[in-house]
């Protein structure tokens, strides 16, 4: 477990999961906005943070916005660095063409989900190691599904895949 301090705006409830086993804690409005179709908006949490070191916080759109009103976050997953002790904002986008979304006090409208990463030492060389993949990207995989996998590996291991 990590210890995070926070400080909470007067109309702000602690930061909690919607069930237990959740990775993200719900971020809520302390204010209210009209999203005009296309558009987005700046919108504040009242909530502060001090992370450990070698901790970052990621903020992620919710899923349920995005499927029944086309509303996400813009720049997803937005990025809060431990050394970073302002207000938590979420810039978030109307992506319908035809509807205005409204966001009220307490509505949640984000995901907070916290990240330890390590401290990394690049070395230069002069070419990388290859490797399968190589320098595909960009969809060099394709849209379609990928070929079947043979099921008969999976026996023994509970069944079939």
């Amino acid at each position: 477990m990590m210890q995070v301090d926070v400080v909470l705006s007067e109309t702000v409830q602690p930061l909690k999961k919607a069930r237990a086993g959740d990775a993200g804690y719900d971020l809520t409005s302390t204010t209210s906005l009209k999203l005009e179709p296309l558009s987005r908006g700046v919108v504040e949490t009242g909530v502060r943070l001090a992370m450990p070191e070698g901790v970052c916080a990621l903020v992620l759109p919710r899923s349920g916005l995005a499927l029944k009103h086309g509303v996400t976050v813009m720049n997803s997953p937005g990025l809060i660095d431990s050394g970073y002790r302002g207000e938590i904002k979420v810039v978030l986008f109307n992506s319908d063409k035809d509807n205005a979304f409204v966001v009220e006090e307490g509505d949640r409208i984000a995901q907070l989900v916290f990240v330890s990463y390590p401290e990394v030492y690049f070395r230069v060389v002069n070419a990388l190691e290859a490797s399968e993949r190589g320098e595909g990207g960009f969809g060099h995989s394709g849209i379609r599904e990928l070929p079947l996998l043979d099921r008969s590996m999976n026996e023994g291991l509970g069944g079939p895949l």
